[in-house]
């Protein structure tokens, strides 16, 4: 088990969430694909915006802190973004 860190899942769950909230091209690259509608018109999931983020930004790609984009903590960090 991940061991919790300042509230979130993990430390790579936290980074990755604090840089997609401060870094203002990764956030509005996020809110992008947060807002996007679907082309059947049901709302936006976090599952699917984090798919929409992943294709711009790979999960191989890592943070300037060393954080995997990992899918899990990249849709951990758009439901916070949701809320």
């Amino acid at each position: 088990m991940k061991k919790p860190y300042n509230g979130h899942e993990s430390w790579n769950a936290w980074n990755v969430s604090l840089w997609i909230g401060n870094d203002e091209g990764l956030y509005r690259r996020a809110m992008e694909c947060i807002t996007l509608p679907r082309a059947d018109g049901k709302p936006i999931t976090a599952y699917l915006a984090a798919r929409r983020f992943a294709q711009s930004v790979p999960t191989t790609e890592k943070t300037p802190d060393g954080a995997r984009y990992s899918f899990h903590s990249v849709k951990l960090a758009m439901s916070g973004l949701m809320e």
